[in-house]
């Protein structure tokens, strides 16, 4: 039975390392710096550094899991990683095992920080979960029966991208009309910003220089009408979207992280009571929850992605 198992969440400015048993303890975790054009050679000298500093015998560890920022093939491929230098792509999984003699797992961030919560967070106990990370964009991850879902192109839980808007605001993958582009913070406040200039109903926000997502939440905490509006409508994309989910992946729990996040019960009574309206029968009571592992759940779920691979 092996004792430990590294996880590793990459960045675009720093590295996160976590070093496990393989019951869920976490032993020690620690940054380094991203430095592009060698990342996987420094996570390769910062594991082998602190299983020499920890006495920690090769055949003592599982693996090592990685989470990074762009979609990963089942084979450990990252597709692109424009923020991590590697807009051609990366064989992640064969460099590093070649470097650490190591089993190496690879997931897309969003993802792993999924797993994350399923192992050590909100979702424990789940088999079956969907997790969106409500932050500058919209993360995804699906999972289903313990692992996730990844795809041939990697492209498995980028729930960002689903279609949310008919002829809709630009989104920077490509497309018009994302979920990203209503639901994230950044939508948020190009949705309120754009219905203010179309009413002349009295508002607080329309005393702020520039309004950010929390603003609004506040604000309709408050009782303000075009703020309540707001959270409504983020409420009808998000329930609409996850109900759609549901009724493929079926799932025990619906994780919500991301800053935005931070509003919490008020965040999920919004969405919950759209959700309630347009989910299957069967998927209906699906248990809401708020992530609770932060950023510590991307190390987390890369590790637990080792445990788990096939």
């Amino acid at each position: 039975m092996k004792k430990y198992v590294f996880g590793i969440d990459i960045g675009g400015t720093t590295v996160k390392c976590g070093l496990f048993k393989t019951d869920g303890t976490i032993l020690e975790k620690w940054e380094i710096t991203t430095v592009l054009g060698s990342i996987l050679e420094d996570v390769a000298k910062t594991i082998e550094e602190k299983m020499a500093e920890k006495n920690i015998a090769k055949n003592d560890v599982s693996g090592v899991g990685i989470g990074v920022p762009g979609p990963v093939t089942s084979e450990g491929y990252v597709v692109v990683g424009v923020n991590v230098g590697w807009p051609d792509g990366k064989d992640v999984k064969g460099e590093l095992e070649g470097m650490l003699s190591l089993p190496v797992a690879v997931g897309n961030d969003a993802n792993v920080a999924a797993l994350g919560e399923l192992w050590l967070g909100s979702a424990q106990g789940a088999q079956n979960a969907i997790m969106y990370t409500l932050g500058t964009g919209v993360g995804g991850g699906v999972i289903i029966d313990g692992k996730v879902v990844a795809g041939p192109n990697g492209a498995g839980g980028e729930l960002g991208h689903s279609l949310a808007v008919l002829n809709g605001s630009a989104c920077n993958c490509g497309k018009n009309g994302c979920l990203e582009t209503v639901a994230s913070a950044t939508g948020i406040v190009r949705e309120t910003v754009n219905y203010l200039a179309s009413t002349d109903t009295p508002s607080p926000l329309r005393d702020l220089e520039k309004i950010e997502a929390k603003d609004v939440f506040e604000a309709a905490k408050a009782g303000d009408t075009i703020s309540l509006k707001m959270v409504d409508q983020l409420g009808f994309y998000l329930g609409l979207n996850m109900a759609n989910v549901a009724a493929a992946v079926d799932p025990e729990k619906i994780i919500v992280g991301g800053g935005v996040s931070k509003a919490g019960d008020f965040l999920i009574d919004a969405i919950a009571k759209h959700y309630r309206e347009f989910a299957f029968s069967s998927v209906r009571n699906a248990e809401f929850v708020i992530a609770t592992r932060g950023n510590d759940a991307g190390i987390m779920g890369a590790a637990y992605m080792v445990m788990t691979a096939s």
